[in-house]
């Protein structure tokens, strides 16, 4: 069965190389192998590897980025040739909003979840933004997804044959609700496909992520996936979120044998990622590991940062101060911080919870704004009138919370992905604070202008509040400005959608690989 959801309202080489070198370096000095299967031994292993895939990222992390941020906008202005050989980000590059588009295509989507409540998560809020873009600019978008819950499938509206390129046609497989069955979706692919022998097969394939597995995907030539996260990245979230524990915690049980297995897990991912097409990576950091660690041939992976609807997410100062009002925060209030998004361990809340802890009664006329729900929220509301917190918000609320901010944190202690909250608040004119993680630093915070990073722990968190306090918000006004300016070329849907566009028309017709 299928349905329509209508649309909402709405660096460098020299790096790479050193990087390289230095794995080569390491491995040459690895000591001669024992034949004692240990746990010593086993946890050895583990560490060898871990710091080996990490080095990349932790050269990264001393890039300059202002250095980054030059380097791009000089190499975008004069570049041209093929675009299977760039290795910045395709939102980059001025592609043209011709409508219709320079050739429609037919695409298939294969994604684990589609949007059908009022507060989705990132990657489903994204592959609803990309596809509805692609759709409203004529593109006959088929998603092929898990079933929704039934009180929400009886509010979907019914797919019409008179208007099909209006928004994505929604393929839901059979099975248990919001459980995804990658055969079933294949079947109704397959089924769609030769449907109608007088219309044409699908022209591109996109996984979001693993929603295809790779066995499938061997053997489409014309299929591009996207990349969220990758196990590589997930080694040092874990480690991340272990360096958070408090003097005196227990590590977890759970850690040593993640940790172990994870290993395993990226080796694995090596070995079966050449599988796929085309990779699209989501960060720019992620593209480097992609081609340095996976090993996947240069033109074969393609960056496109996620971008946000534009209209949902615009400057509006007189709608900032109602919302301040009507959440109470008091007309005295010198800085009012916002954090948004699921208020769990790895999204780093114990480090502002930490970090804020440490500040409020030095500052009383400080606010922090928490827009979320999860098992933090409640030592948010411990803390105090200084604190408001305001469970989960709809896009809409959420416009007005970005308005109602002087600064946007984002503590996360997950490398992988990009944080769709860091473009919504620089779309709304904010500037941001954010854990110094490759993907953040090379993609969203690449000029000082545009906010503050801090190493994912208590000490620099707090080190960076009380510089943010000491600016004051008029000083952070003029940074939302150049937020606003750099968000508005790179982060919006538009943007997005236009690259993805030329990506898949690039692997239908090699002619529009050629970029002038």
């Amino acid at each position: 069965m299928y349905t329509n959801i209508s649309p909402s309202s709405s660096s460098s080489s020299s790096h790479s190389s050193s990087s390289k070198q230095l794995v080569q370096r390491m491995a040459l000095n690895k000591p001669n192998k024992r034949p004692l299967f240990t746990f010593q031994s086993s946890l050895c292993t583990t560490l060898f590897f871990i710091v080996v895939f990490t080095i990349p990222a932790l050269l990264l992390l001393h890039t300059p980025p202002s250095s980054i941020c030059t380097n791009f906008s000089t190499q975008t202005k004069s570049w041209s040739g093929d675009l299977r050989a760039a290795e910045f980000s395709w939102n980059r590059l001025n592609l043209l909003h011709t409508k219709p588009p320079l050739q429609t295509l037919k695409i298939a989507v294969f994604s684990r979840k589609w949007p059908t409540s009022a507060t989705p998560g990132g990657m489903e809020r994204h592959a609803h933004t990309l596809h509805t873009a692609l759709a409203q600019r004529g593109h006959e978008i088929h998603v092929f997804t898990s079933p929704p819950n039934e009180h929400e499938h009886e509010n979907l509206p019914i797919y019409s044959q008179e208007s099909p390129n209006l928004s994505p046609i929604i393929h839901w497989h059979e099975g248990e609700q919001g459980k995804w069955r990658y055969n079933k979706a294949w079947e109704q692919f397959e089924e769609e496909n030769q449907r109608d022998q007088n219309s044409n097969n699908f022209d591109v394939i996109h996984s979001e992520s693993v929603a295809l597995p790779h066995w499938l995907a061997k053997n489409l030539p014309n299929l591009a996936v996207s990349w969220h996260g990758i196990a590589l990245e997930s080694v040092q979230s874990s480690i991340y979120q272990d360096l958070a524990r408090q003097p005196g915690e227990p590590i977890s049980p759970n850690f040593n044998n993640s940790l172990q297995g994870m290993i395993p897990k990226v080796l694995n991912e090596i070995r079966f990622f050449k599988n796929y097409a085309h990779h699209i990576a989501i960060s720019d950091s992620c593209g480097e590991m992609l081609r340095d660690v996976y090993q996947i041939p240069n033109k074969r992976v393609h960056v496109i940062v996620n971008g946000v609807n534009e209209q949902d997410f615009q400057e509006d100062v007189p709608l900032g101060h109602q919302f301040r009002y009507k959440i109470g925060i008091p007309s005295n209030a010198s800085l009012v911080l916002g954090v948004a998004g699921r208020l769990v361990k790895d999204k780093g809340h114990p480090l502002l919870y930490e970090a804020f802890s440490r500040l409020k009664d030095k500052y009383p006329n400080v606010y922090l704004i928490v827009a979320g729900s999860g098992p933090w929220l409640q030592r948010y509301k411990d803390l105090g009138p200084q604190v408001i917190t305001l469970g989960s918000l709809n896009p809409n609320e959420l416009h007005s919370f970005y308005n109602s901010i002087d600064i946007f944190v984002n503590p996360t202690l997950r490398p992988q992905g990009l944080d769709l909250t860091l473009m919504e608040a620089m779309m709304s004119g904010k500037p941001v604070m954010a854990s110094r993680f490759p993907s953040i630093k090379g993609t969203i915070l690449v000029d000082d202008e545009f906010g503050f990073m801090f190493a994912p722990n208590v000490e620099s968190l707090t080190e960076a509040l009380e510089l943010v306090i000491a600016e004051g918000s008029k000083r952070l006004k003029e940074r939302g400005k150049a937020c606003r300016e750099y968000a508005g070329s790179m982060f919006t849907a538009q943007k997005m959608a236009l690259a993805y566009e030329r990506l898949f028309l690039c692997i239908k017709n090699e002619t529009f690989c050629y970029y002038s």
